[in-house]
């Protein structure tokens, strides 16, 4: 995921390490806040691996600074990662909401399309986050009001989102 909102920003724009966390913090912090000890490093995998460049700008106030930049092999490889996402990315939330602020950058529409349709698939599965046996509870059969109310609210988002996927589907599509 973080590589994946890494290569998503830079192919938006250079940005430099600080101005790059806080849009990863904004898209992602309220869930799982990004350290300089976990990013950094993460830009250094991407940077040795040739998926991006770095270069060194001069600071206005304070010094120098490193200014990133996606190569053309990043941005290849961004879109492979938008087209081809592992299951996790497409059934994890946070995962989800990532992969989805960049899909923009998969140009081709029945592609864009193909991911959408997984998540589409992945939702309209029965599910629950209580079960009596293999059997997923429904809000209505729950008397604790508070598991009642969080299989409620995933209901509605749930709800929202398979709204948003048909009809941005049937836009792709046509």
């Amino acid at each position: 995921m973080l590589e994946l909102a890494i290569l998503g920003f830079l192919y938006d724009a250079p940005l430099h390490g600080y101005e790059l966390r806080k849009r990863i913090a904004a898209l992602t912090g309220h869930v799982k806040p990004i350290a300089e000890s976990t990013l950094y490093p993460a830009i250094k995998r991407l940077e040795k691996a040739g998926l991006l460049e770095r270069a060194t700008e001069p600071g206005s106030v304070a010094a120098p600074r490193h200014v990133l930049t996606l190569t053309e092999d990043g941005r290849r490889d961004l879109r492979r990662r938008l087209a081809e996402p592992v299951q996790r990315d497409i059934t994890d939330e946070n995962r989800w909401f990532t992969l989805l602020a960049f899909l923009r950058h998969l140009d081709d529409a029945a592609a864009q399309a193909t991911v959408l349709r997984r998540r589409l698939a992945f939702l309209e599965e029965p599910a629950s986050f209580f079960y009596e046996g293999d059997r997923p509870l429904r809000a209505e059969e729950l008397d604790d009001p508070f598991r009642r109310g969080i299989l409620t609210i995933a209901r509605a988002t749930s709800r929202a989102e398979l709204t948003w996927l048909r009809d941005t589907l049937a836009s792709l599509d046509g």
